[in-house]
């Protein structure tokens, strides 16, 4: 992974990401990926009181 931003190579990828989404809309861009991140971290953590159906059968 850090091979790739050593080489010539990034500076080409980020030329062709500014084309393609146009520097405008880049910063819009990398907020909503951003939000997307986060949202789909705290999806993946598990609950700190988790409540179980399980649990109230026993007792």
């Amino acid at each position: 992974m850090r091979a790739l931003f050593d080489s010539p190579a990034a500076i080409i990828l980020l030329l062709l990401v500014i084309v393609l989404f146009g520097a405008r809309r880049l910063p819009d861009a990398a907020k909503s990926v951003g939000k997307s991140i986060k949202a789909f971290k705290s999806e993946m953590e598990p609950d700190k009181n988790p409540e179980s159906k399980d649990s109230d059968k026993i007792s």
